[in-house]
């Protein structure tokens, strides 16, 4: 399951884990005009873990998701 929002900075996707029996804590993603972060919760740490993605990266790992595995170079 996912959800949508639409901030007035950011667009905001939060992915909820529904598998099987080892769940992970929730993750959110904010899209914001110069870069893409990632937030989940980490209970070992007790703490939110974020990660920072640039737009080129994430253009990367959209064309990952579609590529067969390999070594690539975006054009450009």
């Amino acid at each position: 399951m996912f959800t949508i929002e639409h901030d007035f900075d950011a667009t905001v996707v939060t992915l909820v884990d529904e598998g099987g029996t080892h769940l992970q804590e929730d993750v959110v993603l904010n899209a914001f005009d110069d870069c893409v972060t990632l937030t989940q919760y980490d209970a070992q740490r007790d703490e939110t873990v974020t990660i920072t993605l640039s737009m080129a990266q994430v253009t990367d790992l959209a064309a990952a998701l579609n590529l067969p595995e390999g070594i690539y170079r975006r054009k450009g």
